[in-house]
């Protein structure tokens, strides 16, 4: 028991970290703002460490199969981690932030082509954006892009090589599917590649959908992502974390419905024609 709240609070402070990430990086971060940000990181704390230190699960899916969530945070913490050193070179330039700036500004470059992503992006922006802010979005756009497409081949490498989730022991479906209900009707295995196809699809779908959407609020609530820094990495943060999310999501799902399907295969292998088992 001592163990398992000491690896719930461990991750409610990896969990804090992330959301105080660009609060601590950037400069001239005002009083108000702090304060929002840490009650924002109180309440991911204590939500993430009632999850983890609890029995029964609710929200936080594959809790029990690493690396699925370990994945999906280092991804959000180097894509968060690395904006935040773009914008503070913006203000308080040194070495690291201008060799980031320069990566990010090639990779940004190479994949700002027609229709791409990042080309939407860009064109989300205010028509008053200075040259200077177009750059900084596509550096911290293709950044952020980048990271992710390195997370999804991480974790599809793991899939395949180390035969995942399967090496990390017995597989519990209610424990790392709190949000699915195998006896909601129908056969488990269809509703599962059911989902991991919508999943897939939305992955596919929001990088481009999400753009038009910043579009329109930035017609609502003004250009604060291209004044505003925080507002900057967290809009291009999760604009490449929740298609990377509904990625890995698919693919896992479309995992678990593989394994029960190998395993009523072994099952009825293993049946005699009069419906006993073999021992």
């Amino acid at each position: 028991m001592l163990t398992k709240l000491t690896s719930a609070g461990v991750r409610a402070v990896l969990v804090a970290i992330v959301v105080a990430t660009p609060s601590l990086l950037l400069p001239s971060v005002s009083g108000d703002t702090s304060q929002i940000v840490v009650l924002i990181g109180l309440a991911c704390a204590v939500l993430t460490f009632v999850e983890y230190a609890s029995v029964y699960p609710s929200l936080v899916e594959f809790r029990d199969a690493p690396p699925f969530n370990r994945t999906r945070y280092l991804s959000l913490f180097m894509t968060v981690f690395f904006l935040s050193v773009l914008a503070r070179g913006q203000v308080m330039p040194n070495g690291l932030t201008m060799f980031i700036q320069a990566v990010g500004a090639l990779i940004g470059h190479a994949l700002d082509f027609p229709y791409s992503p990042v080309r939407l992006v860009i064109l989300s922006l205010p028509d008053t954006a200075t040259v200077q802010e177009v750059a900084q979005v596509r550096a911290a756009a293709g950044m952020a892009y980048l990271i992710g497409l390195l997370a999804i081949t991480f974790f599809y490498l793991i899939l395949k090589l180390h035969n995942w989730p399967n090496r990390s022991g017995a597989f519990n479906v209610w424990i790392n599917l709190p949000t699915f209900d195998p006896t909601a009707g129908g056969d488990v295995v269809d509703r599962l590649n059911r989902d991991a196809r919508v999943n897939l699809a939305l992955g596919f779908l929001l990088p481009f959908l999400i753009p038009a959407i910043g579009k329109a609020a930035a017609e609502l609530f003004g250009n604060a992502m291209v004044n505003e820094p925080q507002t900057m990495i967290w809009m291009v943060s999760l604009w490449a974390f929740l298609p990377l999310s509904l990625f890995m999501r698919g693919i896992a799902m479309a995992r678990v419905a593989d394994m029960i399907l190998e395993m009523r295969k072994r099952t009825s292998a293993a049946e005699t024609p009069g419906g006993l088992l073999v021992t």
